[in-house]
């Protein structure tokens, strides 16, 4: 049995998805999982000793499964401190008939990963998607053309180490085998974006509890991604805050009677406060409550809206918006996103056709749009495993083994 697990660790939630390779190439998803987190905050952990308390909880109920899953964990990184940047290597043809090798690519794509970063920084994901020989660009596989000169066109992502060291510690002390790490809204984008909203142009958006992260693709090329110390816990705060309840009475006002776009709630309705904290008074109008929860959405998505104009992107992506995370279902979310960036928005469901379900209720489950991460974990790692680029992370050793193992 070849099992793999999609390991999403969240701030507010640890979320898990176990799959099985099957032997025709498809995967089977047996389990989804999910715990309240603790030792997290903005998407980093700030407390070890309680996030590996926590996962081996979650490990714990793997192994019921099987004891070799927690053997194959791919965990998401939901960093904010993550940055992008282009890369370019170039290195001569080796051979005098100039035909290229796979050893010329490996050696252009080492040569656009050599940067030099801080110490406290490392690589995450290597990508090169275009390669160029000579003067011709836009090449997707040079394997066996004719040129002088190779040039790899990367885009290296890079995190802060000690968060990615940290998660890596939790991970194996609690009992995991760690084989493999990708940036949250990349996974989710796995999940929920096909290939022609890839093409024609699209950001994804994860609205987690702590972070809002996006990637943007165009032209079936990942070509830009960041992340905001911003996201759903921020409303709920903001509504605690004005309706003078608890952080719990407030998240369930959220998702019971809030709504994202404050126009659209009826002026009349209100909401009696007592009944969801008995220390709170009085009642509060639903208008009221959508329009603190509209404030603090709209900040963030100004915030990346002005990331799409800094590369030309705002309002300028035919597939529009695919929203994600837990943070996305609240009632309308996707008209407000739709006001502020100026793009058609929905809301990320994943197509589960080409999974087997081994109960007719994981669909249902898989249909929330917080599991998206998970889910595009593990479409992730079984490609890894299936295609042998399987790695065993060490918190010692891992900044070059992390390089080669998401070398596309």
């Amino acid at each position: 049995m070849r099992v793999v697990v999609g390991l999403d660790v969240g701030s507010s939630s640890i979320k898990a998805i176990i799959g099985e390779i099957n032997k025709d190439g498809g995967i089977t998803l047996h389990r989804v999982l999910k715990f309240a987190s603790d030792g997290m905050c903005k998407g980093m952990i700030d407390d070890v000793g309680v996030v590996t308390r926590n996962l081996s909880v979650v490990f714990s109920e793997i192994k019921q499964f099987s004891k070799d899953a927690v053997k194959n964990i791919f965990v998401s990184l939901g960093s904010p401190n993550v940055r992008l940047q282009a890369s370019r290597g170039i290195v001569a043809v080796s051979r005098a008939d100039l035909e290229i090798y796979p050893d010329d690519v490996s050696r252009a794509r080492e040569a656009a990963e050599s940067i030099r970063l801080p110490a406290n920084r490392m690589v995450i994901h290597s990508l090169t998607d275009e390669f160029a020989i000579d003067d011709i660009s836009n090449i997707k596989d040079p394997i066996g053309m004719i040129g002088n000169r190779l040039e790899a066109k990367s885009l290296i992502i890079d995190a802060f180490a000690p968060a990615v060291r940290s998660l890596i510690r939790a991970v194996e002390v609690a009992g995991g085998g760690l084989s493999g790490m990708i940036f949250n809204p990349i996974a989710s984008a796995r999940s929920v974006l096909t290939k022609n909203q890839k093409d024609l142009g699209v950001i994804a958006i994860d609205i987690g509890a702590n972070t809002t992260s996006y990637v943007v693709y165009q032209e079936g090329k990942l070509m830009h991604t960041s992340s905001l110390q911003l996201g759903s816990s921020h409303v709920t705060n903001d509504l605690a805050i004005g309706l003078k309840a608890s952080i719990t009475a407030a998240e369930n006002i959220k998702f019971s009677f809030g709504a994202a776009l404050a126009k659209d709630v009826p002026l009349r309705e209100s909401v009696e406060l007592v009944k969801f904290d008995a220390n709170a008074r009085g009642t509060a109008s639903r208008r009221f409550i959508a329009e603190i929860i509209e404030v603090r959405l709209a900040e963030i998505f100004e915030f990346v809206n002005n990331d799409l104009k800094v590369i030309a992107r705002a309002g300028q992506l035919p597939a529009g918006v695919v929203l994600t995370g837990g943070g996305a279902k609240l009632p309308g979310l996707t008209d407000l996103v739709i006001q502020e960036l100026r793009l058609p928005a929905r809301i990320g469901i994943a197509d589960l056709s080409s999974y087997k379900l081994e109960s007719e209720d994981l669909s249902e489950i898989l249909e929330d749009p917080e599991y998206s991460c998970a889910l595009g974990l593990v479409s992730w790692g079984a490609d890894k495993m299936l295609s042998g680029k399987k790695v065993s992370l060490n918190v010692f050793d891992w900044a070059k083994q992390v390089v080669d193992y998401f070398m596309p």
